[in-house]
């Protein structure tokens, strides 16, 4: 892996985590009692994008240092995921 390949490894994981992150613990206006005029009720009451943005690069940095670690290992390689045996065979030097 060379180093546009993890950067771009690290931002997909980044933006898939942060995605998630985006879904936990949602505290629409409606359930907080005060919905402001113009907006819908869904809409969230309390965002905290700061501390989002925090821990999805705190928890991307754990996630992308395991799979940089497996890939440049070689401990799982392409033809370990070649479930469908598409891949052709090995040849062997000889």
């Amino acid at each position: 892996m060379n180093l546009t390949g993890g950067i771009v490894l690290f931002a997909v994981i980044w933006f898939l985590v942060f995605f998630i992150a985006l879904q936990i613990r949602p505290n629409s206006q409606a359930d907080a009692g005060t919905v402001v005029p113009g907006t819908p009720p869904g809409a969230p009451a309390a965002f905290q994008m700061k501390r989002k943005v925090i821990a999805t690069t705190m928890i991307t940095v754990i996630l992308w240092s395991v799979i940089a670690s497996v890939i440049l290992s070689g401990a799982i390689g392409l033809r370990d995921i070649d479930w469908f045996n598409r891949m052709p065979a090995e040849t062997t030097g000889q």
